[in-house]
């Protein structure tokens, strides 16, 4: 009986419940002194003067450290990809000029860390106020620039599609502005790093973080060393949401610190440090058109985006590529066009956070879709329904030229329909109406389809077997919370026989671990699990060479009982060698024991899609919403074990929802963040969550042996635009077109407002 599919339970768990997780900062490090950063508190200022001498008298104070000090030694700070604006440099500590508030200026080492925040007040900061830019289309105006060096503050441009989406058939054309505000990922576990360099010296570096390889090659490429001269070690790590995907310059500086103080040094940001410095997600002004007939045909779609890339451009300047991928979601729409510009403003820098400028896309097109279905009076679903790709299509390309792999959109969306009850919920909300109820229900949908695995990548799988007949199993990925250790276990027991109890997953070590790629864009399954998978392929074929021998029969006459772990010849079930046999015998030890290396190459991206449905009530009074029920059908190919997957799925609704609702990241008009606690950032809870009710839809990919597709981000991606949806819904009978995101009591009660109902 196949293992796959079943709900096992967490093999990571039980240590968590009990004794906990290590993560960096409880690491033991003898002799470590601490890194406190001073950091601006102007958005956008000239520095006339940092003033350091009192703070150099200060109790245990062992340096105090400027970007003058760090540039002679390492250079320039590299930058994140050569895409962005090479005009657009960030130094390693603020110089010359600050440009957002949190920006690092002056780095202190302390003997404990509580000095390191005590000198931090001694200095002393003398700036010139510059003019910040905050507000997006104002930097797309370049009425002030950020950087001399660069002609504008553009860090990146796209475009896609024809010049002119041919719009000319349209009976209809509808236009809206759309906001997908910018949200800080808020892990439970802020930023953490340690270095220390080794006698032999080697540079040995601790890093919360999603890649503990990409922050090897990064320390590689800064300190200019060979990648087999930096060992890093990525513990527990308490979340990422992509915002730990990438180095940053407080990370990367901690080994020049440490060879400057002749000790190993730590560093962990406050949570305060955490929601200015880690970086930020989303943040796009989307303007789409979308034209179409009156009988719900949509023919033609544009959409033109300003991208907030923050003070210093990194990946999420970028993010509109991914955008763009995604534009035209679920739908056979003819012809559309796509437009972005990136630019710099006065706040802290985006990166990647869950999902990626794929729920970006989601939210607009399922916005437009909804925008275009009140505009000619046709029911949402049914529009979704005429102009849903169809199973036969695939594969399909994209206008955008993306090409999906498989799926069944409809199906997902009849799913949803049917386990809500929408004609019982029209019903209903049409009762309330005709009955002046004061709190009014809004009933929204999302089609989603994303892109995962982010094309051709590989991933690095190895297993050996213990003399005991135990497994040992290496991955590349580098799990935070995903669960790779069970279902990588599951896995191997799969194929092997050796049940998940005895099998030993180990990650997180580039010293035990030669190579691996990031665990983010929700590639881990089908690109590390698929190599763990045929890596354990390869482990059987391997032993069976092993036990043929001792058999005294042809490999090829060799066969494996899993259910009894044993292989034996075929017809001949009462004589067989168990895996502690082989691992023991004197052939095996002289070719090495039994053990693979393997190396997974995918052949391209997956395509998951699904269909949400939201519910809400709207107290019209006070313009409070409260989601009572979301029902979700989600499609990631096969299902390795349901319990992770339902995880992955809950977790990414929860974040979705909150960002249709909750979240949203502040800043005066003068760059001051109004949001830089979680007192201020509404950060969600399950106090503000119904019980999900999940559907399982399953369109296994062509594209790899599992038959799986990515599920780590779906929720997050499918949630937004339901409850967003749900709340315009909910108000459209006072003749409310559009609310933006986060639907919050004031912005919902100033829309009721204006709309003079």
């Amino acid at each position: 009986m196949s293992i796959l599919g079943n709900r096992v339970l967490r093999k990571e768990d039980p240590k968590f419940l009990t004794t906990g997780g290590e993560y960096v900062d409880d690491l033991p490090l003898d002799g470590a002194a601490y890194v406190t950063y001073v950091r601006s508190t102007m958005a956008h200022a000239r520095l006339i003067a940092i003033d350091t001498s009192e703070a150099e008298t200060a109790d245990g104070v062992l340096a105090i450290v400027t970007n003058a000090d760090v540039e002679a030694d390492l250079g320039s700070y590299p930058s994140d990809m050569a895409a962005l604006n090479a005009a657009m440099v960030r130094p390693w500590l603020a110089a010359n000029t600050v440009r957002y508030v949190g920006e690092p200026i002056v780095a202190i080492v302390t003997e404990e860390r509580y000095q390191g925040e005590d000198a931090a007040e001694l200095v002393f900061v003398d700036y010139e106020p510059l003019p910040p830019i905050v507000d997006m289309d104002d930097a797309l105006q370049a009425a002030v620039k950020l950087f001399d060096a660069a002609e504008n503050n553009v860090a990146f441009h796209i475009h896609k599609g024809k010049r002119e989406a041919d719009f000319s058939g349209c009976d209809v054309v509808v236009r809206q502005r759309i906001v997908n505000q910018r949200v800080a990922p808020c892990p439970l576990e802020v930023r953490a790093a340690a270095s220390h360099w080794g006698d032999d010296g080697r540079l040995n570096h601790w890093a919360s973080t999603q890649g503990p390889h990409s922050v090897r090659d990064a320390l590689a490429r800064v300190y200019k060393l060979e990648n087999d001269q930096v060992r890093v070690v990525s513990p527990d790590v308490g979340g990422g949401f992509g915002a730990k995907g990438s180095s940053y310059p407080e990370e990367l500086l901690l080994p020049w610190i440490a060879r400057r103080v002749g000790r190993p040094v730590k560093w962990a940001e406050t949570r305060g440090e955490s929601m200015l410095n880690l970086g930020h997600g989303r943040g796009q002004i989307q303007d789409v058109e979308i034209g179409g007939t009156r009988d719900g045909k949509v023919l033609a779609y544009r959409m033109q985006v300003v991208q907030d890339a923050g003070a210093y451009p990194r990946m999420g300047a970028v993010l509109p590529f991914m955008t763009r991928t995604m534009l035209t979601g679920c739908y056979a729409i003819e012809t559309a066009e796509f437009t972005a510009n990136s630019v710099v403003t006065n706040t802290t820098p985006t990166v990647a956070y869950r999902g990626a400028g794929r729920p970006e896309a989601a939210a607009a097109i399922e916005r437009a879709i909804d925008v275009f279905a009140a505009e000619i009076g046709m029911d949402p679903v049914e529009v979704r329904r005429i102009n849903l790709l169809t199973p036969d299509v695939f594969p399909y390309k994209t206008p955008m030229g993306t090409t999906y792999d498989s799926g069944d959109y409809a199906r997902a969306l009849d799913a949803v329909v049917e386990a809500a009850g929408y004609d019982e919920l029209r019903a209903e909300q049409r009762a309330r109406r005709d009955r002046g109820d004061r709190k009014v229900l809004g009933i929204g949908l999302s089609c989603y389809v994303e892109i995962t695995g982010g094309g051709p990548s590989q991933e690095y799988a190895a297993i050996e077997i213990r003399p005991d007949g135990s497994a040992l199993a290496r991955t590349g990925t580098s799990p935070h919370g995903q669960g790779h250790v069970t279902a990588w276990a599951m896995l191997i027991s799969e194929r092997t026989g050796i049940p998940i109890d005895r099998i030993e997953v180990i990650h997180g070590d580039t010293d035990v671990v030669p190579q691996g790629g990031m665990t983010g864009g929700s590639r881990s399954l089908q690109v590390g699990g698929v190599a763990m998978h045929e890596a354990a392929g390869e482990l059987v074929e391997q032993a069976k060479r092993v036990a043929a021998d001792l058999l005294e029969a042809a490999p090829e006459d060799v066969v494996l009982d899993t259910a009894a772990g044993a292989f034996h010849v075929a017809g001949t079930p009462a004589i067989g060698r168990s895996w502690a046999d082989l691992a023991q015998s004197a052939n095996a030890i002289e070719a090495g024991g039994l053990q693979v290396e393997h190396v997974f190459q995918s052949v391209g991206a997956t395509f998951p899609s699904g269909a949400h449905l939201a519910v809400v009530e709207v107290d019209l009074d006070t313009g409070k919403v409260e989601l009572v029920r979301f029902v979700a059908a989600d499609d990631a190919g096969r299902i390795l074990n349901p319990l992770l997957a339902e995880g992955q799925v809950h977790g990414g609704l929860a974040q979705g929802i909150a960002q249709a609702l909750l979240e949203e990241m502040v800043y005066d008009a003068d760059g001051n963040p109004n949001t830089a606690n979680l007192a201020d950032y509404a950060f969600v809870s399950a106090c503000e969550l119904p019980a999900f009710e999940r559907i399982v839809v399953e369109t296994p990919t062509p594209l790899n042996e599992l038959g799986a597709k990515g599920i780590g981000e779906s929720g997050t991606i499918g949630a937004t635009p339901a409850v967003h949806n749900a709340v315009v819904d909910a108000l459209s009978h006072l003749g409310v077109r559009h609310v933006d995101i986060p639907c919050t009591p004031e912005r919902v009660w100033r829309a009721i407002q204006s709309s003079g109902a």
